[in-house]
């Protein structure tokens, strides 16, 4: 079982951020509680949080990538 990681809603007007940095990378063993990446906005920095235990399984974007908000960021293998 997987589940997808995706931007969430960050404010009323943006709907854009551009990935700042990963905090977790490919296999990297994850908790609920974890920050998986950091976006920047025109307006504020924000937290990412993974929001569920497992393994990173795969990351869709690099840093530096703009990406949109409702977009897959990763999966999260839920099965370990």
């Amino acid at each position: 079982m997987t589940k997808k990681i995706v931007l969430p809603e960050l404010g009323e007007g943006i709907d854009k951020a551009i990935i700042a940095c990963w905090h977790k990378r490919v296999g990297d063993h994850v908790s609920e509680d974890d920050d998986l990446l950091e976006v920047v906005t025109d307006k504020a920095t924000f937290n990412v949080p993974v929001g569920c235990r497992g393994i990173v399984q795969k990351i869709f974007f690099n840093q530096g990538e703009e990406v949109t908000i409702g977009a897959a960021l990763a999966v999260i293998d839920l099965t370990q």
